[in-house]
Formats: C-alpha cells, sequence, structure tokens
C-alpha cells in the first residue's frame, strides 16, 4: 500500500512540476494595450556615405614631395598649405633672371645718357650743316650716331621686358609647386607620403567639404514616387547604434535600368565626427505623417490561415482578427480595424502555436 502512495505521489509531483514549469510557461504571453496618436508614414532604404565633391588634390608639376605633414581625418581650411613640390632649380633661374633684369637696367641708364648725347650734338651740327659749315657726309655720320643710340634704348627696353615676363612666369610656376588648399574640409584620403616622387597631375590628397558629405541611398522606384527633396529623414550607421536627423539633399534624375532603383542623397542636419566614407548605413525619409490613428506594434501582426492579423486577448481567451493596414514604419503599423485600448498578443515562437478560443495567462 505504501508503495502505491509513493507512487501516486511522484505522479503528482510530476503533474505539478509540468503544469508549472511547461504548460504554464507555454501558455504565457506577453501582451499589449492599443492606443492612439501620430504616426511617421516612411521609406526605408540602404546606402553609403558619401559626398556631392569630392576635390582632389595635387600638383600640375610632377617632382619629390617635401612637407606633407597632413593625416586622413584632418581638418585643413581654405588656403591652408598642404604640401611643397621641390622645384629644383627655379629658384636659381629666377635669382639669374633678376640679376640679369637688374644689368639691363643699368644698360639702359647708360644707353639713354649715350642717346641724349647723341641727340643734342645732332641739333648742334644740324645748325652748322644749314650755314654749310660741314658736309653732308659728316650731318649724316652724325644722324646715324643719333638714330643707333636711340634703337639701343627701344632693345633694351625690349630685353628687360621679356625678362621680365619669364620671371613672372616662372613666378608663378613655382607657385604652383606650393600646394594650397582650395577648400575647407576632411581630408578623407592620402595617398602618398613625405618625400614620394610624383608625376605632374597626380592626386596626393582628396578632401570633402563638411556639407557636401551625405549619404546614397538607393530605394525601389515603386516606393520612391512620394519622395521629395527638403523631406525629413533619419540615418544610422553601421558603426553606431544612434539615430542621426537628416534631409533629402538630391534626387537623382537617372534610375538604374538594372536594379530599377533611384538615387536619393541624404544630408545629415548635423554632421558626425569622425565620419567615413563608404560606412553602410540605413536611411527611413517621412513622406507623409498621419495623426491619431489606431497603432499596432508591428511585432504583433502574424498570418493566420493566409490572413494578415493580430490576436485580441479578452478575459484570458485569444481570437484572431484580421485587417487592413493604411501605413506602417519600422515600429508599428497604422489601422481602423480595432478600437482603442484593446489587448493584443506578441507572439512567441517558443509557446504552443496559438489559436481560436484559446486560453492563455499574460505576463
Amino acid at each position: 500500500m505504501k508503495k502505491y502512495f509513493v507512487v501516486f505521489a511522484v505522479f503528482v509531483g510530476a503533474l505539478f512540476l509540468f503544469y508549472n514549469k511547461v504548460y504554464i510557461p507555454k501558455h504565457t504571453f506577453e501582451s499589449v494595450k492599443i492606443s492612439k496618436g501620430a504616426l511617421e508614414v516612411g521609406v526605408d532604404g540602404i546606402g553609403e556615405v558619401g559626398s556631392k565633391e569630392i576635390y582632389k588634390i595635387g600638383s600640375v608639376f610632377g617632382g619629390k614631395v617635401l612637407a606633407l605633414d597632413i593625416d586622413e581625418g584632418s581638418f585643413v581650411q581654405k588656403g591652408q598649405l598642404i604640401a611643397k613640390v621641390d622645384s629644383i632649380d627655379l629658384k636659381d633661374k629666377m635669382v639669374e633672371l633678376k640679376a640679369t633684369i637688374k644689368k639691363l637696367q643699368n644698360d639702359k641708364q647708360s644707353a639713354l645718357a649715350t642717346s641724349i648725347y647723341q641727340t643734342e650734338i645732332l641739333k648742334k651740327n644740324k645748325k652748322l650743316y644749314k650755314r654749310g659749315a660741314i658736309s653732308a657726309l659728316d650731318f649724316q655720320k652724325y644722324e646715324t650716331n643719333a638714330q643707333v643710340s636711340k634703337l639701343k634704348v627701344s632693345s633694351i627696353n625690349h630685353q628687360i621686358s621679356q625678362s621680365v615676363a619669364s620671371l613672372q612666369g616662372l613666378q608663378e610656376r613655382f607657385k604652383r609647386y606650393t600646394i594650397i588648399s582650395p577648400v575647407s574640409g576632411y581630408v578623407v584620403k592620402k595617398y602618398i607620403s613625405n618625400y614620394t616622387i610624383i608625376n605632374p597631375n597626380q592626386t596626393i590628397l582628396e578632401i570633402v567639404k563638411k556639407d557636401d558629405v551625405w549619404v546614397r541611398t538607393y530605394i525601389d522606384t515603386r516606393l520612391s514616387g512620394e519622395i521629395k527633396v527638403g523631406q525629413n529623414a533619419t540615418i544610422k550607421l553601421r558603426s553606431s547604434s544612434k539615430v542621426y536627423e537628416g534631409i533629402v539633399a538630391n534626387i537623382n534624375p537617372i534610375n538604374n535600368n538594372v536594379t530599377y532603383e533611384r538615387e536619393i542623397d541624404v544630408k545629415f542636419k548635423n554632421l558626425p565626427l569622425p565620419f567615413y566614407m563608404q560606412e553602410q548605413a540605413i536611411v527611413k525619409i517621412s513622406t507623409k505623417k498621419l495623426d491619431n490613428v489606431t497603432k499596432i506594434p508591428t511585432k504583433t501582426i502574424v498570418i493566420y490561415k493566409q490572413k494578415k492579423g493580430v490576436w485580441i486577448l479578452k478575459d484570458g481567451v485569444v481570437k484572431f482578427k484580421a485587417i487592413s493596414i493604411l501605413a506602417y514604419d519600422n515600429d508599428f503599423i497604422a489601422t481602423n480595424d480595432i478600437s482603442e485600448n484593446e489587448k493584443v498578443i506578441i507572439p512567441n515562437p517558443k509557446n504552443k502555436p496559438l489559436s481560436n478560443g484559446m486560453k492563455i495567462y499574460e505576463k
């Protein structure tokens, strides 16, 4: 008898444990109460960080790069020195030309004095020639001397002009060996290091302006019709859990004829620093706002007997209700098919599958 009592006690204990540890947990679900409010309706897209413009900085002339002390991620001001390229013998040529110009200017002074002297001699002998005091041959000699002296002054002036033009050309060329940033922005790519020998027109840095940074987002053309420049958006970078505010800045007029996607460019309202070019991002663009609509968490939506709907809880019993979706965002859907304050069950794949009329427990 005692043996049967022990078996019975074990059986009851097992049933008790099964009921409390298996049955009740399998029939216990979390519920949410439905409410009304505003719903931002939008379009989602995946893209990458890019820029409206990328400034490729380099030198017109080749040579050895000197004084390149800027790193990737650095901010540079417009007009800031980026690097110098070895100008080889340009400085020596400019020194030589300056010395040549100075010598020509001295020669010009001497030639002018000679020209003035020869002109005065010509004037005196012209009077003597008119009185017949000197021969025509002698007068012609004085006239030739005056003309030659004037031609020499003109020749020196021409040489000075040529030398000055050559010096200005060398000075302008020398400036181009000094690389100055044309814009204020961030260095996003550095191709070389100090003392690297570069070719003419070779890019050494890439710079982007702060206001040019945006996310190139690709959205199915079937969903992009309501998107307009100026609409608000949110940006979530892959490297961060933070959500950044953005705004639609550009809609590319050319669709991709392979993927049937349209490029939508969304700018950051406040650019996060540091930022990383080509980093993947998820973008949501708000196309409209629905006020005072019934909002249901998207995690409560299920498919039951090929219909989309939710499980409504009343007096501990669940019942499936099919719904039509007016709009949705990442977290909620809007519908007119459920009343405010109704309780909706959050399905749990680890629990017993729900069915109409099934009794459940609430967490």
